[in-house]
């Protein structure tokens, strides 16, 4: 047996082809994705490339993801910043979407028109604990109606408002879908149901939208959005399947050009003592994306985020230097560097873009007075004792120095930072950029892509 699979990225179209027999990667080749025209050219110059490397490939099952023209974008709604609003987030991430931005209480005029401007492919509406609050979800449901874009609406919110919501949303002209409450009760998680509609709408929708239904026709299996493929790929690796164990807790960090996604696989409960958790309980298997943190399209927002007269300092190069590699960069997203002191910027900024995004992602502590004396409170996971972090994405893999870029991952809890990041992992490279790969093969054959991963991720020092 056979199995290509494909990623429909936003820039490339990374092809990997797998024997079974032999049981390993025979071949990987990409080629830059044509969505402005028709994304099987992008298809076909990559195969072309893959066959001229290994000979002609006969494949028997093809599996496809895709993040194609921005992937899956998104808008979360809720009730209360810390609690529904979160849990929707959550879900959204967890389903491989792209959380644009979330909004608390009833939306304003103001978000009404942002949202507008957004123009997402997926609205996830959640509000109250079951039997709770209904009157906000209703409201913020009307206010979605009345916006005129052609987004769809998943509402999983109370479900008491589930009559309602059906009459609003009968005659509003979008395609919405009721389910399960993300939050039924207070600190209470449910996010799997909601995690499965939008995978649903992602199959159904926004594979027209973004004129993948040729691929979908050549092949059996739904194409799922990339990052749910890359989720999955690190639950096999760390969970493992059957009698075949995984690697344990692990950390992985996807550095892109527009986005840089952060994985994790741990439970995140505290290490240290006296410590008191705040906040929603958090998934073992948990994705945060942020769209400011990018090495091209996303170059300004990072340096925006970075003190750039102590990154000078650091690095040992001139500050304006830096400003007009940014500048290029951005500007030209096909900029690579030239000469020793560009790669020391890409790598010095690389590694930034790592750190704000796992500091982003991982729990924090702070400090708590009481009666008995000084007590801690973690919100968020505790991932100090994580042993492994894998670096994925071109931004690491192409890096001369992709290690020196993962330690921005690392740091541990000091006097002087409170987030709970690894304290001393071990750092690992996604070499050929086969966790998505992997992530779909698992739903055919997870003990073959777990041998796959085991022998493709590799450590670096």
């Amino acid at each position: 047996m056979n199995y290509l699979t494909v990623d429909f990225g936003s820039t490339y179209t990374k092809l990997t082809a797998i024997d079974s027999e032999l049981g390993k990667v025979v071949g990987t080749a990409s080629a830059f994705t044509t969505i402005e025209t028709d994304v099987m050219e992008g298809f076909y110059n990559a195969l072309g490339k893959l066959e001229a490397a290994i000979g002609k490939f006969n494949y028997d099952r093809l599996l496809c993801c895709s993040s194609a023209a921005g992937g899956l974008k998104m808008v979360a709604l809720g009730l209360v910043p810390e609690l529904t609003a979160k849990a929707a987030k959550m879900a959204a991430s967890s389903a491989g979407a792209k959380v644009v931005k979330t909004y608390s209480f009833e939306i304003s005029q103001a978000e009404q028109q942002e949202i507008y401007d957004i123009n997402p492919d997926l609205v996830l509406l959640c509000g109250g604990t079951d039997g709770g609050n209904k009157e906000v979800i209703l409201a913020n449901a009307r206010r979605l109606c009345a916006i005129d874009r052609n987004f769809a609406i998943i509402a999983a919110g109370n479900k008491s408002a589930s009559y309602e919501l059906a009459e609003i949303f009968k005659d509003s002209g979008k395609e919405c879908v009721i389910t399960e409450n993300v939050m039924p009760q207070f600190n209470v998680i449910n996010i799997a149901p909601a995690k499965q509609k939008i995978k649903d709408l992602f199959i159904s929708k926004i594979i027209e939208a973004k004129g993948l239904t040729k691929v979908q026709k050549l092949t059996d299996n739904q194409i799922i959005p990339t990052p749910l493929a890359v989720l999955t790929g690190c639950e096999l690796l760390s969970k493992g399947h059957g009698i075949d164990a995984g690697i344990g807790d692990l950390m992985a960090v996807d550095l892109g050009g527009a986005t840089t996604d952060v994985y994790s696989m741990a439970a995140g409960t505290p290490t240290i003592e006296n410590v008191l958790v705040k906040g929603l309980p958090e998934p073992y298997s948990k994705r945060t994306v942020e769209g400011d943190l990018g090495m091209r399209y996303s170059l300004t927002s990072l340096a925006d985020e970075i003190n750039l007269e102590i990154f000078a300092n650091e690095i040992g190069v001139a500050q304006e230097k830096i400003e007009n590699w940014i500048s290029t960069c951005a500007a030209q997203p096909s900029t690579l560097p030239s000469n020793e002191e560009e790669a020391k910027i890409e790598e010095g900024l690389a590694r930034n873009a790592v750190k704000i995004a796992v500091e982003r992602h991982c729990g924090y502590f702070e400090s708590a007075y009481t009666p008995l004396g000084q007590i801690f409170t973690l919100t968020g996971k505790d991932l100090t004792e994580i042993p492994y972090v894998i670096g994925i994405g071109g931004s690491i893999i192409n890096n001369a120095h992709p290690a020196g870029i993962l330690k921005g991952a690392a740091g541990g809890v000091t006097a002087a930072a409170m987030y709970a990041k690894p304290k001393n992992p071990r750092y690992m490279l996604d070499k050929k950029y086969i966790f998505a790969s992997m992530g779909l093969l698992s739903n055919v054959d997870p003990k073959l892509a777990l041998r796959i991963l085991k022998e493709e991720i590799t450590y670096i020092n």
